[in-house]
């Protein structure tokens, strides 16, 4: 894990003639050498401000430490060094300048600055922009221009956030690995030759590659927190309803939500504050005596080799900090997840990704969104819209499930929270590290092996995520370290619905214990 002691220094404040020294050299504001006497190169010093996390940035920022034109312009050049990562569809860098020299005539005006004043944040290509076309990564929606921002980016906007640019992602979002056939694949950032999760997949790895502090990612059945877990970040998952998702590319209202990837959860923290108008900051609390479920029969069996041997540590590492591990079951959950899950998005997505079409005004109907979609996520959506298939969800069928079985599962959930004490369920987030990309495999068709199984990825992948996006808890993943062959593997932390807030506050103790990743190959050694 990276210590960053260069950074430290930043915060506590560098000296009154390093700053005068820096700011001749155009990088007002980078950090100072370990031995402090020293200008770094102008590439070293655009890599120390891209690694500043977004609690410092901003800041430096308000503070006038670093101008925001020369941080933009910081996170412009590692965007352009990993224009490989394929991490964006939409990046217009004099939109980004614009908005950055403005904040810069705002500060010196001595305006009233929001809390995110100057920070340039990345935005998953199915949340509406006034000023970037939202594509949702599949064909027919290529041209199209909302007139306005969505309700959540016009909030980060009114908190003087920047849209950096819009991250590419899985088509439609309906799929975990972001190999999208209409704008090319997504990279991960720790293995180009891998995938980076998804449907998130541009976001988390702008994210991990430093071209970004924060990123506007979108969480429908695990598409904030695969591609968090797949790329080594933090991302969070709120409860179901916390920030609008208005104006955003639908799968299905009950399950759709949007939510914040990060490299820190003192970043999550902010993001949160910045929306609710809650506090931005928070103390770790101490993990003495703090209860953590553990459910080993659903979220820890059948796990790869590697992924066991890392979260199986980093729960040592939380027991060693003074957490109670608290076994449980939750023995309806597997048979709950089968009736609700995929049967709830099925019966959603026609009409509610119709409205969104007339709503906003796309020129693009239902039917020319598929015949016009990737034959990969024709193979998935065509037989949820067709009567005649098994996966087609009748109306009958739909009431059962949301009058009947999501309720229970909500049931299950509260009463094994009231039942245990627990602040939150702990378990690994994927149960196998960024498998390779395939070329032109559909998602459908890939098979990976598991502890000596062979399954379909979409199994694998789905199984430990599903539920706490079905139940609309909030789910926070940090990373739990590297494989030996350099991949990231994650813990996830799901709390019970509404108590976002303490899980985040949770979450700073929990990265004290679990520790941060180095960053990726070329991504810089500084954080």
């Amino acid at each position: 894990m990276s210590t960053d002691t260069s950074r430290r220094r930043f915060l506590t404040g560098v000296t009154a003639a390093s700053l005068c020294t820096l700011r001749a050299a155009g990088v007002a504001g980078a950090v100072a050498s370990r031995a402090g006497a020293t200008a770094t190169s102008a590439a070293d010093a655009s890599n120390d401000l891209a690694a500043l996390t977004a609690v410092e940035a901003v800041r430096a920022l308000a503070s006038g430490d670093i101008g925001a034109e020369n941080y933009a312009r910081a996170l412009l050049r590692r965007c352009e060094a990993g224009a490989g990562l394929n991490a964006f569809i939409s990046l217009r860098p004099e939109l980004v300048l614009e908005a950055a020299r403005e904040c810069d005539r705002k500060r010196r005006a001595r305006a009233r600055l929001g809390r995110l004043h100057g920070l340039p944040i990345a935005i998953k290509d199915s949340v509406n922009t006034r000023d970037l076309p939202t594509t949702a990564g599949t064909p027919a929606l290529r041209h199209f221009q909302p007139r306005e921002d969505a309700p959540l980016v016009r909030a980060l906007r009114d908190q003087g956030a920047i849209v950096l640019g819009k991250n590419n992602l899985h088509e439609l979002s309906y799929g975990w690995i972001s190999n999208n056939y209409a704008y090319g694949a997504v990279h991960n950032p720790y293995d180009p030759s891998r995938i980076p999760g998804g449907s998130s997949g541009g976001t988390a790895a702008s994210i991990a590659y430093r071209m970004a502090p924060l990123g506007v990612a979108e969480d429908t059945e695990g598409s904030i927190r695969v591609p968090a877990a797949l790329c080594g970040i933090a991302g969070f998952r709120p409860t179901t309803g916390r920030y609008p998702t208005t104006a955003v590319v639908p799968i299905s209202p009950r399950f759709d939500q949007l939510g914040p990837h990060a490299r820190t959860v003192a970043d999550l923290l902010l993001f949160d504050g910045a929306l609710t108008s809650g506090p931005i900051e928070a103390s770790p609390p101490t993990l003495r005596g703090v209860r953590l479920g553990v459910v080993r029969s659903y979220f820890w069996a059948g796990l790869d080799a590697e992924v066991e041997r890392i979260t199986a540590a980093g729960l040592e590492s939380l027991r060693r900090a003074g957490a109670e591990l608290v076994e449980g079951e939750l023995a309806e959950l597997h048979h709950l997840i089968d009736l609700i899950t995929n049967e709830v998005q099925n019966h959603d997505f026609r009409p509610y990704m119709t409205r969104y079409l007339a709503d906003y005004r796309t020129g693009v109907t239902f039917d020319q969104l598929i015949a016009q979609a990737s034959p990969d996520i024709r193979r998935m959506v065509v037989p949820a819209i067709d009567p005649s298939d098994r996966d087609f969800v009748t109306d009958a069928r739909y009431r059962e499930i949301v009058n009947v079985h999501l309720p229970a599962l909500h049931t299950m959930y509260r009463e094994y929270f009231r039942r245990s004490g627990v602040a939150a369920i702990v378990f690994p987030a994927t149960i196998l590290p960024a498998p390779p990309i395939r070329g032109s495999a559909w998602e459908a068709d890939m098979y990976v092996e598991v502890a000596g199984r062979r399954m379909p990825f979409d199994d694998a992948i789905s199984r430990n995520i599903a539920p706490g996006s079905t139940a609309g808890l909030p789910g926070l993943v940090l990373p739990a370290g590297l494989t030996r062959d350099g991949l990231p593997v994650a813990l996830e932390f799901d709390g019970p619905p509404g108590t976002d807030r303490d899980l985040l506050t949770l979450g700073l103790a929990l990265e004290a214990v679990l520790g941060r990743l180095p960053p990726p190959p070329g991504a810089g050694a500084r954080g």
